[in-house]
């Protein structure tokens, strides 16, 4: 059932809504009485399964409003800002969360005759990484998020671990983890707090394009300790539970949602 309406409307703003984690965050935090602000990239197939998640998104009372562009655009970007500020002015509102959920990047290995280029480390360090600082200032720049508002971004064990053509990921994680760092530092004066979350190996469509994917689900299935993989949905419980006002004091961190995968043995 979904929560009543409050006094100022809660959205959600989440970077990468139409599969895996931002999928699953978007029918959560709606679930959880928030309206979704939703940015993906898909063709004519992926746009019926959008529908489809706008349709839970309303059967929970919440409204929504999508955006089917390249979330790394500068152009696009402040684009969708921009109509999230006229939706705020005109209804009242807040952005209480910004969920950064992108996965696009190249994966080759380093030194190979189909070698990663400089355009590919750069495209995939700047919309798995970078693209976070961008979309947090003008976010916050223009007024949208305060007091109480969160900022969450998807990182993996890649950040400290060696896997098969995933080194440009790996880079990606690593600096998106730096960013969150500096922007829960930054932040902390507004009340708004920043965390990156790891979660455990995931069967997801971004998952699935790493090489050797069936091998990784596999030794993630044995390693979990729960005897099975991560799913989309413990992430997105877990967002919702780190969005309470109680949680205000949990910022600048790399949480595991994993199960306790990560601390168990090989």
């Amino acid at each position: 059932m979904a929560h009543a309406q409050t006094m100022t409307p809660r959205w959600a703003l989440i970077l990468g809504a139409s599969s895996g984690f931002g999928e699953a965050c978007a029918r959560a935090l709606a679930a959880a009485g928030y309206d979704i602000a939703g940015v993906h990239l898909d063709r004519k197939a992926g746009l019926e399964h959008v529908k489809e998640i706008q349709a839970e998104i309303e059967r929970h009372g919440r409204r929504h409003l999508f955006f089917n562009m390249n979330a790394a655009d500068e152009g696009k970007r402040r684009d969708v800002v921009d109509a999230m500020v006229a939706e705020i002015e005109a209804n009242g509102g807040t952005v209480a969360v910004l969920m950064h959920s992108l996965a696009f990047g190249t994966l080759k290995p380093y030194v190979a005759d189909d070698a990663l280029t400089k355009a590919n480390i750069e495209m995939t360090l700047d919309v798995m990484a970078h693209s976070l600082v961008y979309w947090a200032q003008d976010v916050v720049g223009r007024g949208l998020m305060g007091q109480g508002a969160r900022i969450f971004a998807m990182t993996s064990s890649g950040s400290t671990r060696v896997i098969p053509s995933y080194g440009a990921v790996s880079a990606a994680k690593s600096a998106l983890e730096s960013h969150i760092r500096q922007l829960a530092t930054e932040l902390a004066t507004r009340g708004i707090t920043a965390n990156a979350l790891r979660g455990g190996v995931t069967d997801t469509p971004a998952a699935r394009k790493i090489p050797g994917s069936e091998r990784l689900f596999t030794e993630g299935a044995r390693r979990n300790p729960h005897g099975r993989l991560t799913t989309p949905g413990d992430l997105a419980r877990a967002v919702v539970a780190l969005s309470a006002p109680g949680a205000d004091w949990i910022t600048g961190n790399v949480i595991n949602v994993d199960g306790g995968e990560e601390i168990s043995g090989g």
